[in-house]
Formats: C-alpha cells, structure tokens, sequence
C-alpha cells in the first residue's frame, strides 16, 4: 500500500502545483504585478508547491530527515538533471541578464544551508536566516526587473501576462477557485506521498532521508522537469531556465526556511547528508556560475556530462548508501 499511497500523492502534488502556477500567475497578472516578477518569483514558488507540502508534512510527522533529504535531493535533480537534460537535447543559450542576480544568489544559497546544517540541526533560528536572505532575494530581483531591457520584458510578458483582449466573465474568480483547489490538492498529496515515502522506508529497508533523496526528490520536481522539457521543444527556454533557478533558490530560502519555522525542535540533518549531499548540492551550485557565465552557453557535451554524473550518483545512492 506504501506505493499506492506515494503514487497517489505524487499525482495530486503534480496537478496541485498546475493549478498554483496557472491560478497565482492569472491573478497577480490581474492586480497588477510585473510580468517578469510573476515568472522568476510565483511561478517558481508554485513550481516547488510540492516541496513546500512534503516539507512541513514531513516535519509535523517527526521526519525531518525526509524534509531536509527531499530539498538536497531537489536541488541536485533540477541544476545537475534537469538542466543538463535540457542541454543535452538542445544546446541551451542563455540571454536573460538577470540570471547574474540568480547565480550568486543560488551559490548563497547552498553555502548557507551547508554551513547552517554543519551542527546536525537546523533550527528555527536558521529558518528565519535563510528566510530573510529569501526576502532580500524577492526585494532584489524585483529592483532588477524594473529596470531590465525592453526585449526581456517583452519575453516575459508573452509567457505569463494576461492577454490584452477582454477575458470571459469570472475569469477572475475562476482562477482563484484554481489556485485555492491547487493549495489543497498540495496539502492532500503531502500527506500521502509522506505516508507512502515512510512505508517504502520501512518496507526496503533504508532511511528517510535516502527515500527524500531519490524518489521523492525527483517526484516533487516533476512540475520543473515538465515546463523545461517542453519549453525546449518549443525553443523558448529562457523563462523555464529562470523559474529552474529561481525555483532552486527557493527551495532553500523559502521552503525549508519554512519548514524549519514550523518545527518546533528544528530539523536534524544526517551525517552522512552533511559528508555527501549538500556539499554535491553546494559544489553543482558553485559548478553552474562558470558554466553560465562563459559564453552564455550550455553545450550538448556539457549537458550529457552532467546527466552522466547525476545517473553515477543515483546509483552510488541506490547501491552503496541505501
């Protein structure tokens, strides 16, 4: 029953996180919020929805080490998987400037959830830094948009602006009714996706935490695997890649912030994740800015090379760790 209730759960965080997504970018669009703002910051934030439900789900049911193990696992899968994949199929050129916002702030990012979890626990404490450096994050890249070239406003604006002809009546409505149904299609889908994740656990054996790494790592980015694949068969990647981003950023200074404020005795964080995988989080992390910032490219064979190193770490994980 565990892979019932896990596949279940992860199908209802999937739909969940498309009902945020297409009910909080209608509706900021329609009171006013930039276009831009809209696809680097709520679009991003709906795309981890998932992360976000698993997290304080995990934490409320005394199982941080699948909280803290699911947003490593996150980070790893989206920057060194799910980018790579996108570079693999099609050499991904990159033209939106803001990224240099994004990349240091993801580099920020890693190093503080590394340094912080260096005393086996993060606590309230931590949440709040993290989350303050997220608030900074948003106010930044909102000075930064308004201020961007007009061939990137209009970018973003095709993608997430609400058309300029008249909407049907209730449209408004509509959209909030979907964005409220997304929240609790979320919050349904945690549950059961934790409840499974434990059952598979115990039934193989292994930890939480490697359960957080694996199969609920990359469930929970389903929604950034989803929009990037199909914005690259499109050939219009720069606002998927930038919702990528920002949606790894996210997961640290938003999402675990958060569930770190919502424990009360904070989450630990396992040895071995502090030995391993958040510094391979921190080192993809320090990895992409190079990367990113020669050329503005990310080529086929860069892009083959890190679907490699994701696949050896999946099996080291799969055979040496579990």
């Amino acid at each position: 029953m565990g892979f019932f209730w896990f596949c279940a759960g992860l199908l209802l965080l999937v739909a969940g996180a498309e009902l945020i997504v297409r009910g909080a970018s209608y509706v900021a669009a329609r009171m006013g919020i930039s276009p831009m703002v809209i696809g680097l910051t709520i679009v991003a934030l709906g795309t981890s929805a998932p992360e976000l439900a698993v997290g304080i789900t995990a934490a409320r049911m005394g199982n941080g080490g699948l909280a803290v193990g699911n947003i490593a696992g996150t980070n790893v899968f989206n920057l060194l998987f799910i980018l790579s994949l996108s570079a693999l199929i099609k050499s991904l050129a990159l033209h939106v400037q803001i990224f240099r916002l994004e990349l240091p702030m993801i580099v920020l990012a890693a190093g503080l959830m590394l340094g912080l979890g260096l005393d086996g626990t993060l606590s309230r404490a931590d949440g709040a830094i993290m989350l303050a450096a997220g608030i900074t994050y948003t106010a930044g890249l909102y000075y930064v948009t308004r201020s961007a070239p007009p061939v990137e406003k209009k970018e973003f604006r095709e993608e997430y602006d609400v058309k300029s002809e008249k909407q049907p009546p209730g449209s408004f409505f509509l959209h909030l009714v979907m964005l409220v149904a997304g929240i609790a299609l979320s919050v349904v889908g945690a549950n059961w996706l934790v409840d499974g994740s434990s059952s598979l656990a115990r039934a193989f054996g292994v930890s939480e935490t490697i359960i957080g790494l694996t199969i609920v790592a990359m469930g929970t980015s389903a929604p950034e695997l989803v929009t990037t694949l199909v914005s690259t068969w499109r050939d219009d990647r720069d606002v998927a890649v930038g919702n990528l981003l920002g949606s790894s950023i996210y997961n640290i200074l938003g999402i675990l912030a958060l569930t770190c404020l919502f424990s009360k005795n904070g989450l630990p964080v396992e040895r071995d994740l502090m030995l391993f995988d958040v510094p391979l989080m921190a080192l993809v992390a320090f990895g992409a800015v190079p990367i990113f910032l020669t050329g503005n490219r990310i080529s086929r064979r860069e892009g083959g090379a890190g679907v490699v190193l994701f696949l050896a770490y999946m099996s080291w994980l799969v055979f040496f760790r579990a």
